[in-house]
């Protein structure tokens, strides 16, 4: 009985170190499967951002591109206004408050555009000298201002 008692633990020995060599070579195999995709995703890593950023940096370009051209259309469109004599001529009148010869100009003060019984001090209009130019009637008009 003795022997039966060795030899089977002889068995279980070879079965153990058996089975021990097979969890050792199945985690080796397990390890080496690792190895290799981390280093497929060390060595892959780097382009595939490079990749993603020159995508955002093409994408950007191009919604640039989109709003510069709408730009450009834009002032092609005022270019072609400003080539019209009556367009400029409107500009003027309502921008820099030109006036055509012969023509007077009021500027009407207050914030609601309103008539009122008082007349400010600021609301007074002076003769100014007629057929001169702007910039003469421009100076007399500082002038007279500066008197009152």
């Amino acid at each position: 009985m003795a022997r039966r008692s060795s030899g089977s633990r002889r068995k279980k020995s070879y079965r153990s170190r058996n089975l021990n060599f097979n969890r050792n070579q199945g985690s080796g195999r397990v390890f080496a499967v690792a190895a290799i995709f981390f280093m497929l995703a060390l060595f892959l890593a780097p382009p595939i951002k490079s990749y993603f950023v020159q995508r955002a940096q093409i994408s950007a370009l191009q919604s640039q591109l989109k709003s510069d051209h709408a730009a450009l259309d834009a002032a092609r469109k005022e270019l072609t206004l400003w080539q019209d004599p009556d367009y400029i001529k409107s500009q003027a009148r309502e921008r820099l408050h030109f006036v055509m010869p012969g023509e007077r100009q009021y500027i009407v003060t207050g914030a609601d555009g309103s008539n009122s019984d008082q007349v400010a001090q600021t609301d007074v209009v002076t003769n100014l000298p007629e057929g001169q130019p702007w910039y003469t009637r421009m100076i007399a008009s500082i002038t007279e201002a500066g008197k009152q």
